[in-house]
């Protein structure tokens, strides 16, 4: 085992440790006796302290140029480059998601990095007619002020960059509270930002417990805007507390994604799609696909394959290269998952495949759970409405194209959707039905791409997007500006009309 990693804060440009004495411990979840980093449990006078230097310090940064602020996000780009494969050793550890995968959830902030520094020289606005002679009229964005990013551990690196790169490049400066399972992952990311020279207080890092330091971050009176990624129950409790408050509130949450397979369908390419959308990254995606709606002419054949492959996935560390579903992240959430397969067949679901947790060999170091497929599921059941955070799929019989999507859209739920057919009437007729922020035609659940918009309806979210150029509106205010330059006073809708 390498040395565990001392974590601290990071407040105005400096590594500082708490107030308090109190830490806590990251550990890898494939193998729970190897001490990942230790880190502070921060108080409410920390993020104090954090919030006090990110005001002073949006003051000046708000002034610089969106372009020259872009710069030191294409800086931060390059280094994430630099140190891909360290970045994505640490997260292999720490988080547990298989090497491939880390890879790509670091290049992910990298795209944002390269995507969020182009924008800095294209924070448009609009300049319109006026009603009146000898008068101009535009928009601008102006940024909104010190921004709490409050992010997940399911992908360490790629979530931060989502949120904090448009941030920054709009003018914001932000504080970041990590989850406390990747607080090594949020270190490693902060000094990537501190290397490539922004200035003090412009990005703060506090580590600690969600119900004290994020609860003491959306509380805040000089917070200008929170940005959670989460859990739906996290969710409505920051959003009450910011609509209370008054303050601007961006809400990423939870999801019960469901595939489609119609009878037409290209059964290998859904079988692949199934199968990496409901056990990569062992499940634990707001967009994994834990529902597989199948027509019920092809519902016999399909469940076959999808068990003969998932019988052949390998459970492992994600550093080994033959593993392709790692850990559960933590004791806790591999009981829920356990849980649910006791709800599952307390409720008549038939388990095919998985079920258990993963006890082999070396696997009764980590927290795994196998693969497991229910099958004979009906819509209502629990396992069909409620989100599992797991390597756990459900099957749904239909007899009909209009019942998978009646189906579909039956949860609270409504972020990511996918279906597999050939008929391009039924695509076109499931892309404007299926009620959902992102729908694939012939395409997995999961995989997003970062000038598109991410987000979702219902319960999932509270309307906003990340990602793409509606990143922007979530870290801007939009301004109207009239220049009058007739010389006297004109007066909108009565000084032109009869």
């Amino acid at each position: 085992m390498d040395t565990p990693l001392t974590c601290r804060n990071y407040i105005d440009g400096k590594w500082l440790t708490a107030v308090a004495a109190a830490t806590l411990e990251s550990r890898n979840p494939a193998n729970k006796r190897e001490v990942i980093a230790t880190f502070p449990r921060s108080a409410a006078t920390d993020v104090d302290t954090a919030v006090f230097a990110a005001r002073q310090a949006y003051q000046s940064w708000r002034l610089v140029p969106a372009p020259a602020r872009a710069e030191y996000i294409f800086k931060v780009g390059e280094l994430l480059s630099k140190y891909k494969e360290e970045l994505a050793q640490l997260i292999c550890r720490e988080m547990g998601k298989p090497l491939a995968e880390a890879r790509g959830d670091v290049q992910e902030g990298i795209d944002c990095a390269f995507y969020s520094a182009a924008e800095g020289r294209r924070l448009f606005g609009q300049t319109t007619p006026s009603e009146m002679p000898n008068k101009f009229a535009m928009t601008v964005r102006m940024p909104i002020g010190v921004c709490a990013l409050i992010t997940p551990w399911n992908f360490p690196i790629a979530i931060p960059c989502w949120k904090a790169m448009p941030a920054l490049v709009c003018g914001n400066t932000v504080i970041f509270k990590p989850a406390e399972d990747t607080p090594a992952c949020a270190t490693k990311l902060v000094e990537i930002f501190a290397e490539a020279g922004l200035p003090p207080g412009i990005i703060n890092l506090v580590h600690g417990v969600g119900e004290e330091v994020g609860k003491a971050l959306v509380a805040h009176p000089d917070v200008d805007l929170v940005s959670f990624t989460g859990s739906s129950e996290t969710g409505a409790e920051v959003g009450s507390i910011c609509g209370r408050t008054h303050k601007r509130v961006c809400l990423e949450m939870g999801g019960k994604n469901a595939q489609i397979v119609m009878e037409d369908a290209d059964l290998e390419l859904a079988l692949d799609g199934a199968v990496w959308g409901a056990f990569g990254t062992a499940g634990q995606r707001c967009t994994a696909t834990s529902r597989l709606i199948l027509h019920r002419d092809i519902k016999e054949k399909f469940t076959t394959m999808l068990k003969e492959r998932t019988s052949k996935l390998r459970l492992g560390t994600g550093s080994d290269p033959n593993t392709e579903v790692g850990p559960i992240i933590n004791e806790r959430q591999l009981q829920r998952v356990s849980q649910y397969l006791d709800i599952a067949r307390a409720e008549g679901a038939k388990v095919l495949i998985g079920g258990e947790i993963a006890t082999e060999g070396e696997l009764e170091n980590g927290y795994f759970f196998q693969p497991t497929i229910l099958d004979e599921v009906t819509p209502q059941m629990r396992v069909a409405q409620e989100e599992i955070f797991g390597p756990v799929v459900a099957l749904i019989e239909v007899n009909s194209f209009e019942e998978a999507i009646s189906i579909l859209n039956n949860t609270k739920y409504g972020l990511s959707s996918s279906i597999y057919t050939r008929d391009i009437n039924r695509a076109f007729t499931a892309m404007r039905d299926i009620e959902a922020g992102i729908t694939y035609i012939n395409g997995p659940t999961i995989g997003a791409e970062v000038h598109l918009p991410f987000g979702g309806v219902k319960q999932t979210g509270n309307g906003h997007r990340e990602a793409g150029t509606t990143a922007l509106d979530i870290f801007t205010e939009w301004k109207t500006v009239y220049v009058d330059f007739s010389g006297s006073l004109q007066r909108a809708q009565i000084d032109n009309r009869e």
